[in-house]
This record gives C-alpha cells, structure tokens and sequence, in this order.
C-alpha cells in the first residue's frame, strides 16, 4: 500500500537558529537528515555552524565518524543487523523525526546515543535505530546523533598545549553541542526543550551516565535511560573512562611513528594515517598498563567522573534514571546449543560443572533457578555479571539519591534462532524502537507483539513522565536503598526484588575470565 509522502520546494521547512532547513513528509512523520549541529576542528571543542540564507536540505544522513578499523559484516548480522555509511571526522550531524513542526506542540524529545563504546558505531549504524516507528507510535520527538570517536574524541593532548586542555572529551563536547542544538531548535520540530531524555545502549548507556557527570550539560535534559552501560572486567587498561591519566607516552610514540617533530602536525595528519599509526603504537604502550586513549571520557573542569567512584554531582541525583541489562550480553554471541531442549538434568549439570568446575555446579544451578525459575540452563551458561554486577552498584548507590527516582529492569526474552538463545548485547533495541518488524529475529507470533508494546510503553512513559509504568505492565515501583526492584521483560513480565543478587555475587567468583585488552566495544 502507497504511502503519503511530501516533498516539494515549499514543504516541509522549519527554522532553526542559523537558517531554515527541509525535510520531507512520510505519512504523518516529518523527517530530516543529517542536520549540522556543530563544526570542530581535529582535537578542539565544537563551535556553533555558520547561518546561511536560503533553505537547506535535510535529506540525507550526513557522515559518521571514522573508525579505527573497518567493521566486517557477518553472521552475527542476524542478530543485530548493521547499516554502513561514508565516513569523514567532520561527523557533527544529526536526525529528527517528529509528528508536528508545529512550535507551540510541546511533544516530549527522546536524544538517542549511539553504541560502539566511544570508539566506534554510528547514530545509523543500527538498522534498529530508526526513529520512525519511536516517533509515530509514541508521539515523540526522537533525535540520533554522531560525534566524534576513538582519537578524534578522545585523545589526551592536554600535557602540549592550553588549546588541547579538553582534547580528551572532545567526543563528549559533541554531544553537550548536539544537547544545546536541540535546547535552541526543537521547539521548531515540535519538541519540547524543558522534556528532553537522553537514552543508549553499550557505549550509549555509558554516554548517558557520563554526561549526567558532566556540569556543561546540566540543564539540557531531564531523564536517562542506561541500557547495558555500565562495564566492568574486560581490561580496557589505565584509560578506563572516569579516570585521570596523561597522554604525553602515547602522543609522543605517534609523533615518533609517523616521523613527527611538532605535535601540531597530528592535527593536519591524514585520518588513515593516524589511525595506522595508532594501532601499531597503542597496543604495547597497553600492554604495560599505560594510557592510550580512544576509549572514552576523562575527568577534568569538563567531566566529574565515574558517579560509582567519586559520587553523583548534585545535578546527576535529581535526574531520574531507568537502568538495566540483558541475560546473556556478549555470551549471547556465542553458537547455539542444539541440546538446548532434549538435555537431560544430569547433562545439563555436567555441561554447568564444564563451565563452572564441579566444586560449583549445584549452588550455581540452585541460586539461577531461584533468580530465573523456568528458564533454560543454558542461559546459566552463558548468564553475564560483567554488564550486570556494574549496574547493580550503579543501582545501589544511585537509589541512595532521594531527589530522582531509579528504576532497573532486565531483558529476559528467548529469541526463536538455534532452537531458542538467550538476549545477547543489543537485542532489546528492536523492541524499545517499536523496529521489531525490521529485525526478522526478534519476531515470536503471539508473544514479540506483546513484549514489544509493553517496552516500548514503558521507555515512552518515562521520557514522557519520569515514571515507566504501564497499564500493560505489573506496577513498578523505583528502587530504594537496599531493595532493588527489577522488571523482568520477558514472555511474562514481573517485578522481583533482589532477585538475582546471590547469584550474581557467585557468579563473580567462578565465571571464565574473558579479558580482552584494548578493544573496541562492539554494538
């Protein structure tokens, strides 16, 4: 069946601060692409774009950010199904779908971050990213935005030069520039200024809770949703974000790489080349502990710090906060078991003693079926704690904050793929996106449909409210002290209390290690 759609010389056009812009109408969703948002040069804090006269056009994605190395398409495209875009460092663009353009609408604003960490990814990278279905079922106004990556955002050069002083956060200065473009604009895209909530997963979540840490964009929105954000145990190094470091090691072995006597000229340098360079340096400088870069913010006057080690700055406890992970996270990536359902208790007992030694396998199978009852052992096999024991403590001591609500919930749901597979890391975003119908996996005839309005309801509620609840939703209460409140989305979903605190507590002490040095978080 035809769609309604409009584009003419004439319509759709809204004005923004530094001139008007067109984008087009498909059905009841305006719709504009790759809007500048900003201008930077490599290594410095973002300045507001040039006004122009005339009308531009807003109907193609503008660039993404470079990455470090190129991703490769893949298997793992079932699961989570990527799109590909031209690159350049010039990347401070974003996407706006909305129901109104009309200025006095007021509709509640959704700023979707990225995954990828902070080195990698794309605000259409996701074919899952799309706002349409957001915007159209939730009557809301969605933005997704790119930045800068890796070491053009966050590469420390302070110890050269006054004019580097923030290069290590200029990834998160994008972001805060993008946050201002919308306080400026939206109300032209029907949005309202005063109810904006920012949202992400991976290294979006991450993004999430780093800029409530962050003084600069206080103000600019109201709301966080930190969806599998919170990480630990993976060995990302000295340069973990939220900590002080020095980026003298490493700038100097890249001047030293590419034959350098002046740090000035890594600014001109072209992006390839850096990028070469840097991969050949930043692993052995890793290797002994030592900064690299890439990786994400660190504290300085622009940045606060990890709220888990230095606190919530009194702006961060009155924002409130849904937080939560999925099952299974990256062990979800893992091959199917074609046993999944045929296994006798004793096969399965052996398979959990292979995973978990012997000495460990009763209590383990024992805490799980309590945490999950009815659920396969197979996902006790691959159950995560990296994501998971992070963001209970995120949970704890955000719950210690009275003046905004936390609420967690975890994705449960068993994927119809390999005779059944637990969530793996990033298969809740069809569902919040009301995209399922764009990710053939995620569709269960009589249940997907279902879980994916309750979600969707219940991210929509809150950017809209503060508060997710549902009429389709069992009540959730928020988090107090002591007492976590978790919502289970699942084929049923419920609230339990405290429920998989013991187990997560063993799992720390028996799962594999899978460190995995300097990596790029993958989305």
């Amino acid at each position: 069946m035809a769609h309604k759609f409009v584009c003419s010389t004439t319509a759709p056009i809204v004005d923004t601060k530094a001139g008007k812009l067109r984008g087009f109408l498909l059905d009841n969703t305006y719709t504009f692409y790759g809007i500048k948002y900003a201008d930077a040069a490599r290594f410095q804090m973002p300045h507001d774009v040039a006004p122009w006269e005339g009308v531009k056009d807003a109907l193609g994605y503008g660039y993404v950010c470079p990455m470090l190395s190129q991703d490769k398409p893949g298997s793992g495209e079932l699961k989570v199904p990527h799109r590909y875009w031209p690159m350049d460092e010039n990347c401070q663009y974003l996407n706006v779908w909305t129901q109104s353009i009309d200025k006095d609408a007021k509709k509640p604003v959704m700023v979707w971050l990225h995954g990828g960490g902070f080195s990698a990814g794309s605000s259409i990278e996701q074919v899952a990213y799309d706002g349409k279905n957001m915007s159209q079922y939730g009557d809301v106004v969605v933005v997704t935005i790119n930045h800068r990556l890796n070491i053009l955002g966050y590469l420390d050069l302070s110890p050269f030069g006054e004019k580097y002083k923030n290069s290590c956060n200029a990834g998160n200065a994008d972001m805060v520039a993008a946050l201002k473009w919308v306080h400026e604009n939206i109300a032209s895209f029907g949005g309202d200024p005063e109810n904006v909530t920012i949202f992400g997963q991976s290294g979006g979540g991450m993004k999430v809770w780093t800029l409530m840490q962050t003084p600069e964009a206080d103000g600019l929105f109201h709301k966080g949703i930190i969806q599998s954000g919170l990480l630990d145990g993976l060995g990302l190094g000295a340069d973990a974000f939220g900590k002080k470091a020095d980026g003298t090691e490493i700038v100097k072995a890249l001047m030293k790489e590419l034959g350098f006597d002046k740090v000035e000229q890594l600014e001109t340098v072209p992006y390839d080349d850096l990028a070469e360079a840097y991969n050949k340096v930043a692993p052995v400088l890793a290797k002994e502990g030592k900064y690299i870069g890439g990786s994400g913010p660190l504290s300085n006057e622009f940045y606060d710090g990890d709220p888990r080690d230095v606190g919530f700055n009194a702006h961060a406890r009155t924002i409130p906060v849904m937080i939560g992970t999925v099952l299974d996270e990256f062990m979800g990536f893992g091959p199917g078991n074609p046993n999944r359902n045929t296994m006798t208790a004793e096969e399965a007992r052996a398979m959990i003693a292979g995973v978990y030694g012997e000495e460990n396998a009763d209590e383990m199978i024992a805490l799980f079926e309590k945490a999950y009852p009815g659920k396969n052992l197979c996902d006790l096999v691959t159950l995560d704690s990296a994501f998971r024991a992070p963001t209970k403590d995120f949970i704890a001591k955000k719950s210690e904050c009275p003046e905004a609500p936390t609420y967690s919930y975890m994705f449960a749901y068993e994927f119809p793929v390999d005779e059944g597979a637990g969530p793996w890391h990033c298969s809740e975003i069809p569902f919040v996106f009301h995209n399922t119908e764009l990710v053939p996996v995620c569709n269960k005839p009589g249940v997907s449909d279902e879980l994916e309005h309750r979600m969707f309801a219940a991210w929509t509620n809150f950017a809209k409210y503060g508060d997710p609840n549902d009429v389709s939703l069992p009540e959730w209460p928020a988090c107090k002290p002591g007492d976590e409140a978790c919502m289970i989305f699942d084929e049923t979903c419920e609230v339990r209390h405290n429920h998989d605190n013991e187990l997560i507590k063993k799992h720390l002490t028996c799962a594999p290690k899978f460190g995995m040095g300097h990596v790029e978080i993958q989305h």
